[in-house]
């Protein structure tokens, strides 16, 4: 009897051990969040979107974005001090970002290249930089305040010395480059200068005129990792995977170019 007792005993004692480290390995378990929170440049809407569904199929985590202008979306993330993952359309927005204490960890994925858009079949015979400073040439640009683009186009014109006679010829400037694409197919103006990945895979009705690599002023789109995020694994997670050779073939698949390469090295 004496013997029976000590074997329940022992049983009993052996269920509560495993118990115990089934219950601290999930205690300390790193947790899943159910979402992760992605402030992304509205050029990126295509890949990103790619993106954001083959990590939930690997992860098993949600990701949303907040599509938006490079500088739109600094101001919110300042403002609400919110989020896991910041991607604009250039380094100096994440070099900000940096600045002010919002980005700990980041990687490069991919080329942004401007080019000349214009309406198909190109009404007004816009061939180079130059002819966007002809009279009577309708031009859109994006917002240099809201949007990598519009700061980017202000760039090359400066560049060129053709700032000032192009900005008398814009009829309107717009918050993201998406708005630049629809204004520029719609025929609202006769050009734009609009990064080539928002016109490669476009449904839209566009001709592409290339900028010479010496008038031109081309930009890497990083990825950070915010400082105020709520899982700090899971963004990294998210901006490696971004940064990996899968990401990097999904931005290819949709017209961007992948970093590194040598031809814009």
């Amino acid at each position: 009897m004496e013997k029976r007792k000590i074997v329940v005993l022992g049983t009993l004692i052996a269920i509560a051990a495993i118990a115990c480290v089934t219950a601290a390995a999930f205690y300390f378990a790193p947790e899943t969040p159910q979402a992760l929170m992605v402030y992304s440049g509205a050029g990126m809407l295509k890949p990103m979107d790619e993106i954001g569904t083959l990590f939930e199929q690997k992860y098993g985590v949600t990701v949303n974005y907040n599509y938006a202008g490079s500088n739109t979306l600094l101001s919110q993330i300042e403002l609400t001090q919110q989020g896991g993952v910041y991607m604009p359309g250039a380094t100096m927005y994440i070099e900000k970002a940096k600045e002010k204490g919002f980005v700990d960890y980041e990687q490069l994925v991919a080329y942004h290249i401007p080019v000349i858009a214009v309406p198909e079949g190109n009404p007004a015979n816009i061939t180079s930089l130059n002819d966007l400073t002809k009279l009577g040439v309708k031009v859109v640009l994006g917002d240099a305040k809201a949007a990598a683009c519009g700061k980017i186009a202000n760039k090359i014109l400066e560049k060129n010395g053709i700032f000032d006679a192009v900005d008398a010829n814009v009829i309107a400037r717009t918050a993201t480059v998406n708005e630049l694409v629809v204004s520029t197919c719609m025929g609202t103006a006769d050009a734009s200068i609009i990064w080539k990945a928002s016109l490669v895979r476009t449904e839209k009705e566009t001709d592409i005129i290339e900028i010479p690599k010496e008038q031109n002023i081309i930009k890497v789109i990083p990825i950070g990792t915010l400082t105020f995020s709520e899982n700090k694994e899971y963004a990294e997670k998210f901006v490696d995977f971004v940064a990996s050779d899968k990401g990097r073939a999904v931005f290819e698949k949709h017209g961007f170019t992948a970093y590194p390469s040598e031809k814009y090295a």
